[in-house]
């Protein structure tokens, strides 16, 4: 053998490291919908939740935004939910191509309102989804903003009953190309 294994193994990384910085391929095909590595956003790593841009999160273009919260953060029932997004993010929403799944299965929402001024929105569901269960908020036809850049959206739920309380489930840091 001319080469130990060893030595093969580092002359392919070496290559494939060098061919990346060269071409800029394998970050852009891979980083271009899905949330990637947070080091350093200001929020704690629990509170970071996962989400999914389905058309590649381009400035400006038309996109679905699919945002996760995972079962252990539904410690209680919600019956509605806010999504509270930076004053510097000027996509539009369109309220009515907005879902809230569980399991898959798309809960009947009672009403959504976009309050543009205080750059919120206010996903109201018919019935409260218990506690415990995975929960996905699937935004469609979204207009991304004109420009790039990352955006915080912080997820607060409404727990039912005679007094309801809202709670910060975590944050989704999206970032638009």
């Amino acid at each position: 053998m001319l080469f130990p294994k060893v030595s093969i193994r580092r002359l392919i990384s070496a290559l494939a490291v060098t061919s990346c910085l060269i071409t800029g391929v394998s970050t852009s095909v891979w980083a271009d919908s899905n949330p990637g590595l947070t080091i350093f956003s200001g929020v704690q790593r629990e509170n970071l939740l996962r989400y999914y841009l389905d058309f590649g999160g381009r400035a400006g273009n038309w996109d679905r935004y699919r945002l996760r919260v995972p079962a252990k953060k539904m410690e209680l029932g919600v019956a509605q939910f806010d999504i509270v997004y930076p004053d510097y993010y000027n996509g539009k929403f369109d309220t009515d191509s907005i879902e809230v799944r569980v399991k898959g299965e798309s809960m009947p929402l009672s009403e959504v309102n976009w309050d543009q001024e205080n750059h919120l929105l206010r996903i109201y569901l018919e019935q409260p989804i218990e506690a415990g269960n995975k929960v996905e908020i699937v935004l469609s036809d979204v207009k991304n903003p004109p420009f790039g850049g990352t955006f915080y959206f912080e997820c607060r739920a409404w727990t039912p009953g005679d007094v309801p309380l809202p709670r910060y489930l975590g944050t989704w840091i999206l970032t638009i190309n």
